[in-house]
Formats: structure tokens, C-alpha cells, sequence
């Protein structure tokens, strides 16, 4: 256990130093912006790092829940537990978020804990990693977009569309398989399928959030190919 606070430790302070280091590189750019950047940077070791561990390291989260922690996995683990502890402090400093997104955070941050105290169930903690993580990379490119002036281009509805299409498949139907093969398991532990539970319920708070942009993303582009059209029949006139 000893060796799992000091690796949390190293983490968390990984996590800071390239924050610090990226505010002195990019003075001209404001703290979001640069904290924005390690969670990209996070978001992508975290994805690739759990996608190897489920599909080549295994053992296949689906069928065999509540394992015994790998090597590996205690490595992803401990990993994202100093990045989300680190924004979470940046969250709470720079109040940024709101209680949804700092909920996601703790629970995200206790189920680390729990998951490396426990010494099991680690493969449903990278499997959650995973699907939480995947549409992080589109979220911060649709911010980085807006920054820079691009988010109204076609690139931007290609994000958009990518990111909401990801979610609902990865965060509601692969996590409900996923929420389903937890709970109707002998092997993990109660507390392990409350968090199950919890996370899988604060996603479909996030998918509200999503649903009401897409509708309205929806009436934008039907209101869009209005004016178009009307000003295409104004040219043939």
C-alpha cells in the first residue's frame, strides 16, 4: 500500500509539473487553456493504455469482473487517480465546474481507491476508464475549436456528431452491458457494484446535458439549410 501512495504521489505531481510547465511555455494562453492540454494529454494515455489492457492484456472485463488487479492495470490506475485529483484541486480553485462534473470527479477518484485498496476488480476500473475517457479528446478539440474560431466549420460538426454518437454507444449501451455483467457476478464486491451503479446513473445525467445540445444543434443546422435554400431561390429569381 505504501508503494501505491507513492506512485499516486509521483503521478499527481507529473500531472502539476507539466501544468506549470505548459503555463511558462504558453504565457500568452490562460490557465484553461493550458489545463485543457493535460487533460487531452490524459485522455489519450488513459484510452490507449485501458484499450490494451482490455482487448490484448485482459483478462475481457466482461466475463471476468472482480480479478485480481494486474501489474498493469495498478499502473493505469494509479496513473489517472494523480491526474483527477489534480483537476480536481483545479476545478475547485479555478471554480470552473459545476456539481455534476465535480461529482464525476470524486466518484471517479474514490472507485480508484477503493478499486487499488481492495487489490480486484481493476479490470472494470480500466473498462470504466475507457469508456469515460474515449470522447474526452473530442470534448477538449470542440473547446480548443471554439478558442481558435474553428468550431463553426465543418470540423466542428464532425466533432460534435463523433463525440455525441461515442458517448451514447460507449457510456449507455457498452456501459450498461458492462453495469449488467457487474452486478449478476458472484465475485465483485458490493461496494464495487454501488459504484457501478453511481457512475453508470451520472452518465445519464451527462446524456440529458447531451440530448438537449443535440436537439438544439439539431434546429441549428435545419435553420442553416433554411437560409440556404431560401437564398438559393432568391438567385434563381
Amino acid at each position: 500500500m505504501a508503494l501505491l501512495v507513492v506512485g499516486a504521489l509521483l503521478c499527481l505531481s507529473f500531472w502539476v509539473s507539466l501544468y506549470f510547465i505548459l503555463c511558462s511555455v504558453n504565457r500568452s494562453r490562460s490557465s484553461e487553456w493550458n489545463c485543457r492540454l493535460v487533460t487531452l494529454l490524459h485522455g489519450i494515455l488513459a484510452v490507449g493504455i485501458t484499450a490494451y489492457i482490455g482487448y490484448v492484456d485482459g483478462p475481457w472485463p466482461f466475463t471476468y469482473p472482480g480479478t485480481k488487479n494486474t501489474p498493469l492495470q495498478i499502473s493505469a490506475l494509479v496513473l489517472s487517480l494523480g491526474y483527477f485529483m489534480f483537476d480536481m484541486a483545479w476545478c475547485v480553485y479555478f471554480r470552473t465546474e459545476g456539481p455534476v462534473m465535480l461529482a464525476h470527479h470524486t466518484m471517479s477518484i474514490l472507485g480508484i481507491l477503493l478499486t487499488l485498496w481492495l487489490g480486484e476488480s481493476g479490470i472494470e476500473g480500466c473498462a470504466v476508464l475507457f469508456g469515460s475517457e474515449i470522447t474526452n479528446p473530442l470534448l477538449q478539440t470542440r473547446w480548443f475549436l471554439k478558442q481558435t474560431g474553428n468550431y463553426g466549420t465543418g470540423l466542428g460538426d464532425v466533432v460534435d456528431a463523433l463525440f455525441v454518437l461515442l458517448f451514447v454507444v460507449m457510456r449507455i449501451f457498452v456501459g450498461g452491458t458492462m453495469l449488467y455483467c457487474e452486478l449478476i457476478s458472484p465475485r465483485p464486491r458490493f461496494f464495487i457494484k454501488c459504484g457501478g451503479v453511481a457512475m453508470y446513473a451520472l452518465s445519464w445525467v451527462f446524456l440529458v446535458d447531451i440530448v438537449r445540445f443535440a436537439i438544439k444543434k439539431s434546429k441549428s443546422w435545419h435553420k442553416q439549410e433554411t437560409v440556404a435554400a431560401n437564398g438559393h431561390e432568391r438567385k434563381r429569381d
